[in-house]
């Protein structure tokens, strides 16, 4: 288990690495989903993902980080949540 201000931290590098600001991140017990991103620029990651690998927190924080600049799963969101991913040698397919 990775301590909450490291999670954080690699939110951070991410949101740097994909040029987005998020306005909060919050990590908070979710019982349904690893994520969600509010329209207002904040995120919300669940606990169980500092339990998770390196490769599989990073795919559910570049999915949430990409929601702040494209709101939906288009064409575009999926082609660069996988661009990000695979050019750090991350498989995009990972179900987590």
């Amino acid at each position: 288990m990775i301590p909450v201000q490291d999670f954080k931290k690699e939110v951070k590098e991410w949101a740097e690495e994909i040029g987005v600001e998020p306005d909060e991140i919050h990590v908070r017990e979710m019982t349904k989903k690893w994520g969600s991103c509010s329209s207002r620029g904040r995120l919300t990651f669940s606990y169980a993902l500092l339990n998770r690998d390196s490769d599989e927190r990073s795919i559910a924080i570049v999915h949430e980080l990409l929601h702040l600049r494209y709101p939906t799963h288009n064409k575009m969101f999926k082609s660069m949540f996988k661009s990000y991913l695979e050019e750090k040698g991350i498989d995009p397919n990972i179900l987590i």
